[in-house]
């Protein structure tokens, strides 16, 4: 083993079964232990209690109680769950690696064993619009109390990093997400099992949107902007609803609009079924509009697709010159029409696109960066 244990924690677990801190803790845990580092990832309890003691080389732990469905509910486990963490990790690990800053004011945890912090914040959590006043409130609170406990501040946008830089008087970490290689994948119906078995062709071609059901991911402004359209072709939505009620707020859309196709998948986990519908998507749409690099828009953006993406600072920061941009459903309607006249006419995006992520998203050299980081302890 290479000298320090690194404990990640604060996802809901690997293998990824969720969504973007999920991908990112098993892509980087993995390849630590590939370059002889000792790692460590907590996760929740798995529902059939079948708990494998590692995967891939990296060790697991796991939370004693079962995460509950009810949404109120949930938030009380999240945070027993990261006390619990940061307890365990503290006291295996040299340096525990805190992904979000809701539990925050128990950050002094790993002080108590003489252990390093780091914190990825994930972006201005306060800002997401799923969170009532209140919780909005307590979050700006943590985020300063993690600025405050951690040791390094490490964040995957440049605009986060001059956020926090000038709001706290500190020198954060810019160390982005990256994307993994993916080979062109043919067409399979045969890959399609259950309900998606038969509804999903290439004829006619489909549009794709994949991403956590939730409001800051601008699910209902893509519905709209899509139902607004001209669009024929069925629009495929790959991910789990954060909600009810909000599943319910996107449901009454479709009811009230024009009867177009539109497609929800569920959460695909299967790399590569979720990889052949990217690959073989007319155009996909990028709603997130809080956060930092999304995991997502890294890797759509290797497999040379034309990307229509939300209008904001963070979507802007990785796409540059390399996508579209929509602010309301009316821009985003105007934008879909415009490449359904003529895709080829935006062909060169797609290449930039790639361009731009083998250049400055590549795992490798993101790895380079947190092995320096690791070192400098």
């Amino acid at each position: 083993m290479v000298g320090k244990k690194i404990a990640i924690i604060g996802s809901r677990g690997i293998p990824n079964n969720y969504g973007g801190f999920e991908k990112f803790a098993e892509i980087l845990s993995t390849f630590l232990v590939s370059k002889g580092y000792e790692v460590c990832v907590s996760c929740e309890r798995p529902c059939d209690d079948n708990f494998p003691p590692s995967f891939k080389g990296v060790e697991l732990f796991y939370c004693p109680l079962r995460p509950p469905n009810f949404f109120l509910a949930r938030i009380v486990y999240e945070f027993l769950y990261d006390i619990y963490s940061l307890f365990k990790a503290a006291r295996s690990a040299d340096i525990v690696y805190m992904l979000g800053y809701s539990a925050a004011m128990f950050f002094f945890i790993p002080k108590l064993f003489r252990k390093q912090l780091w914190v990825n914040p994930d972006g201005m959590e306060w800002k997401r619009p799923k969170f009532n006043p209140a919780i909005r409130g307590l979050l700006k609170v943590s985020e300063k109390l993690a600025v405050f406990w951690a040791d390094r501040m490490v964040v995957d946008s440049n605009e986060i990093k001059k956020y926090l830089d000038s709001k706290y008087g500190i020198e954060s970490e810019f160390i982005p997400y990256g994307a993994l290689d993916v080979k062109p994948i043919a067409w399979d119906d045969d890959k399609f099992t259950g309900d998606l078995r038969g509804k999903i062709t290439l004829n006619p071609h489909y549009w794709l949107m994949v991403a956590r059901l939730e409001p800051e991911n601008n699910i209902h402004t893509i519905i709209r902007g899509y139902l607004q359209s001209s669009i024929d072709m069925p629009l495929v939505v790959v991910g789990n609803f954060a909600s009810p009620v909000y599943e319910a707020y996107v449901k009454r859309i479709l009811d009230e609009g024009p009867d177009k196709k539109v497609i929800f998948t569920g959460g695909i986990y299967n790399r590569e079924l979720l990889n052949m519908l990217r690959c073989n998507c007319f155009a996909y749409l990028h709603g997130h509009s809080v956060g930092g690099t999304n995991p997502s828009l890294v890797e759509i953006m290797k497999m040379k697709t034309v990307i229509i993406a939300h209008n904001n600072e963070f979507n802007r920061e990785v796409c540059r010159d390399s996508a579209l941009y929509f602010n309301d459903s009316e821009d985003l309607a105007s934008k879909m029409e415009m490449v359904d006249a003529d895709r080829e006419d935006f062909f060169d995006l797609r290449d930039k696109a790639r361009e731009r992520i083998l250049n400055d998203y590549s795992w490798e050299g993101i790895v380079e960066d947190y092995e320096t980081l690791i070192r400098s302890v």
